[in-house]
């Protein structure tokens, strides 16, 4: 979980690894991830491996072995980022990181936010200054670099197209 916050995705995600699984959430706030522990702590999820560290920075060798030690898997299964990658400047180099931190057969997951469409257009202002009061640039699409490197992908659109969500597979190797 890229940019896991206090961890409101831990009970879905602890729920589908089941106890044989792990859960790693990783985020550079340490008031959110603060409460990303705590969260976890507090359910008893003793499969949550969480890593302090910035996203659009992460080193994939370090950030393996830092897992590992914790006694998770070097590479997951699954990545997902949630109304995340639009909070970083460089998001790019998150998604990369995401890949990075990924086994060929990956699944990954991006939820973010874009302007409001058709009907919902009459609340873009709102949208934009929520977007901005809240850090994030309404203008990232970062769901594109899934589109563009995935394959099998998935696509919906929520609340007049302002929520985008999409799931892709890694392509499997020729």
């Amino acid at each position: 979980d890229i940019g896991c916050g206090t961890g409101l995705n831990f009970p879905w995600l602890c729920e589908r690894v089941t106890s044989t699984g792990t859960v790693i959430g990783i985020d550079r706030s340490p008031t959110m991830f603060a409460q990303a522990r705590g969260r976890a702590q507090r359910n008893g999820w003793t499969n949550v491996i969480l890593i302090q560290a910035d996203a659009t920075e992460l080193e994939t060798p370090d950030i393996s072995a830092r897992i590992t030690s914790a006694g998770g898997r070097a590479l997951s299964d699954a990545a997902l980022a949630t109304y995340s990658l639009s909070l970083m400047g460089a998001w790019p180099s998150a998604w990369q990181s995401m890949w990075g931190l990924t086994t060929a057969q990956a699944r990954l997951g991006i939820l973010d936010m874009q302007k409001p469409t058709g009907f919902a257009a009459a609340f873009r202002p709102l949208a934009q200054l929520a977007c901005r009061l809240g850090g994030s640039n309404i203008d990232a699409h970062p769901w594109t670099a899934l589109e563009q490197d995935c394959t099998e992908v998935q696509r919906d659109s929520l609340r007049g197209g302002h929520l985008q969500v999409r799931v892709g597979s890694k392509p499997q190797a020729t």
